[in-house]
């Protein structure tokens, strides 16, 4: 009896989160496929065939890898010099850095298109220059990178910390300089944190929304991404087509997270 009823209270949490979960996650998801394979698999794959389809698809995965090759390093970077210098402000620009995650990303639109649009504190001095970034993908990418910046210091910074500072100094010791014990003795350090950083900040970029649609213009073939198609499509009424792509993009970020997954427990395991 002690054992049923043990069992009993080991299996009944799970249930009541699956059952809690159901209407809030595994529905809404179940939901895309429903919609998207209503026609079968040709008219799916015929949907993903068309060119807008397709370029939303290409540009989305192109920028969301420009964005996590920039913030990889840039990241990277901050994570050093915030973790690894004491400075005066130090503090102040660790909140600073971490901003986007709070903002709402309708609000770094604007910010960006106040700052870089035709009428912005810069862009009216590059317009007649025939320079705009806003409604080009260059505006689109700095969107992007501004909106998922934290991703990669949250990842980064907390390996940095906990990193002992015995290994630095026994480089040091021998003759390595600043940039030498980075590369060798810091680095293989945070391969974990970064991989799971770039995956983070991937994920995040492929399915940003707020921000794009106030930089790009939504521009059909030029600065489309696949929200901003799944979006439009919705508003024109062709939910079988809107759903054939976000089905694409939950794919993959599904996968996304499940190798982030495995990296976490890879690198807990190692941490053991």
């Amino acid at each position: 009896m002690k054992t049923r009823s043990r069992s009993q209270a080991t299996i009944l949490p799970p249930l009541l989160l699956v059952l809690a979960l159901t209407p809030l996650l595994l529905m809404p998801l179940g939901a895309i496929f429903v919609f998207a394979g209503r026609g079968g698999l040709r008219s799916l794959l015929y949907t993903l065939s068309q060119p807008d389809a397709q370029f939303a698809l290409r540009f989305s995965l192109l920028v969301a890898f420009g964005t996590a090759l920039v913030n990889g390093v840039l990241g990277t970077f901050a994570a050093y010099v915030i973790s690894k210098y004491r400075f005066r402000g130090r503090n102040t620009l660790n909140v600073v850095v971490n901003l986007p995650v709070a903002i709402p990303t309708v609000v770094v639109g604007t910010s960006l298109l106040l700052l870089w649009g035709p009428i912005g504190l810069l862009g009216q001095f590059l317009t007649p220059l025939g320079i705009q970034p806003m409604f080009a993908p260059a505006g689109v990418l700095l969107a992007h990178i501004f909106v998922t910046f934290p991703y990669m210091l949250g990842a980064v910074k907390p390996v940095l910390d906990e990193l002992e500072t015995t290994y630095e100094e026994a480089a040091y010791t021998i003759g390595a300089n600043r940039w030498q014990t980075f590369r060798y003795v810091i680095l293989p350090a945070l391969r974990g944190g970064m991989f799971s950083g770039l995956l983070l900040t991937f994920a995040h970029s492929l399915g940003e929304f707020g921000a794009t649609v106030m930089v790009s213009g939504n521009l059909r073939l030029r600065t489309q991404t696949a929200p901003l198609y799944i979006f439009a499509q919705f508003e024109a009424g062709n939910i079988e087509t809107a759903n054939a792509v976000a089905a694409v993009l939950a794919l993959v970020s599904f996968v996304i997270f499940m190798l982030l997954q495995q990296v976490t427990q890879q690198r807990d395991r190692g941490g053991r």
